[in-house]
């Protein structure tokens, strides 16, 4: 069970400082508000990574807890158990930035959606790239044969940063369901009609990168 708290702690974190970071800056276009909500992303997974990551891993994202399943590091009832948790997690962390906006004149939870001039499938095919691409790093780092290991935190939060520099202007980035799912139903509108895409192109991302790290770590 604590390893299940564990990751609701650690996804309620994230969003709340990822998220809360974005609204404060209204996160747009503008090169200080996008590099300002990357480094939050990623300094609050490297933190959480050296608070919770010996507990539990630190996935506090359900893509890479798929990503974990498809290379066999955790059980299915294991894994659907942490995004149960990841989900509760993430809602704990909208709650309390919907609360806070809405009592300091903000708007917004930091909600996903496709950016302006972004299609439904321009969005998919960020979120579907951008996620096999950051569950591919986390898998590699975290090997246990040929992983960084203390280092993995430090290497994952460094690339949630890159991730985000490059896929703001497509969606916002998500490459996590958990981060986008509470933030949606709190802010409703085109966030909740678009949510769709925030769940299932990380789903297909982070399965393609268990098939090639799986691929290219193998021994055979």
């Amino acid at each position: 069970m604590k390893k299940y708290i564990a990751e609701m702690i650690g996804t309620m974190v994230l969003v709340l400082m990822g998220c809360g970071v974005a609204v404060s800056l209204n996160c747009g276009v503008d090169t200080a508000s996008v590099v300002g909500t990357a480094l939050a992303f990623g300094l609050a997974v490297v933190a959480m990574a050296y608070t919770i990551g010996g507990i539990s891993g630190c996935h506090i994202n359900p893509a890479i807890t798929l990503g974990c399943l498809l290379t066999g590091r955790m059980e299915a009832k294991e894994a659907g158990m942490y995004m149960v948790f990841q989900v509760i997690g993430a809602f704990l962390g909208s709650a309390i930035l919907y609360a806070l906006t809405a009592n300091s004149g903000l708007e917004g939870t930091g909600a996903n959606t496709c950016q302006a001039g972004v299609s439904v499938v321009g969005g998919l095919i960020a979120e579907i790239v951008f996620t096999f691409i950051f569950v591919l790093v986390v898998l590699g780092t975290t090997d246990a044969k040929k992983g960084a290991g203390n280092f993995a935190g430090l290497a994952i939060g460094l690339s949630l940063v890159l991730v985000h520099l490059v896929c703001i202007a497509y969606t916002g980035t998500s490459v996590n369901p958990a981060r986008s799912i509470a933030p949606a139903v709190f802010q409703g509108g085109a966030a909740l009609s678009q949510l769709w895409i925030f769940i299932v192109g990380p789903f297909i991302g982070a399965a393609l990168s268990a098939f090639v790290w799986k691929f290219v770590a193998s021994e055979d």
